[in-house]
This record gives structure tokens, C-alpha cells and sequence, in this order.
């Protein structure tokens, strides 16, 4: 990897996929957390309990429009970066980065 245009390639594509898994890793949580709500509704749980359940919810659901927002300008930024080099388009490097934005923008497309 002499190029430094691949390592830039390849931090951009790590940030661009970190972010991804980020997102899916906050709405994984809001699920538990309901799930683990109406566990709770269900035994019968003290009114604090439930209480504070759902201001955990909360505080989820307050994180993805964060994550949305830096996942997409990441997503710019890997997106104009595959467009500047095109040259290196034959490279490992580059056919991961292009891969890894296709997902990232299924997942921006679902949001």
C-alpha cells in the first residue's frame, strides 16, 4: 500500500463502515430495551422501574438521528472520494470502499 490515496481509502471506508454498524447497534438496543419494558410491564414492575426503562429508550432513540447525521456525511465524503479516484478503481482497496457504500446507503435508504 505505497499509494497514500489507498490509505485514505481504506480510513474512509473503516469510518463509513464503523458508522454503519453503529446505526444498526442503536436500533438493535431500542428493540432490546422495549423488549425488556414490557418484560418488565408484565411481572408487574415497580412504577421507578418502568420509569427509568423507558428514559433508557429514550436516550437510544436520541442517538440515531446523531449517528444518521455523521454516517451521511461520511458517506459523502468516502462517495466524492471513490468519484475523484477513479484510477485506483482496480484495487482491492477500492472495490471494498465501493461495497461498503452501497450498504451504508441501504441503510441511510431505510432511515
Amino acid at each position: 500500500m505505497a499509494d497514500p490515496r489507498l490509505r485514505q481509502l481504506t480510513i474512509k471506508t473503516g469510518v463509513v463502515k464503523r458508522l454503519t454498524k453503529e446505526r444498526q447497534v442503536y436500533e438493535r438496543e431500542i428493540t432490546t430495551e422495549r423488549n425488556r419494558l414490557e418484560k418488565f410491564k408484565g411481572e408487574g414492575a415497580d412504577e421507578h422501574v418502568l420509569k427509568k426503562q423507558e428514559e433508557v429508550i429514550q436516550e437510544c432513540l436520541m442517538m440515531i438521528p446523531d449517528a444518521l447525521r455523521r454516517l451521511k456525511e461520511q458517506v459523502e465524503v468516502l462517495e466524492k472520494f471513490l468519484e475523484d479516484e477513479k484510477e485506483l478503481e482496480e484495487t482491492k482497496e477500492y472495490q471494498t470502499a465501493a461495497q461498503i457504500l452501497a450498504e451504508a446507503k441501504e441503510v441511510l435508504s431505510k432511515s
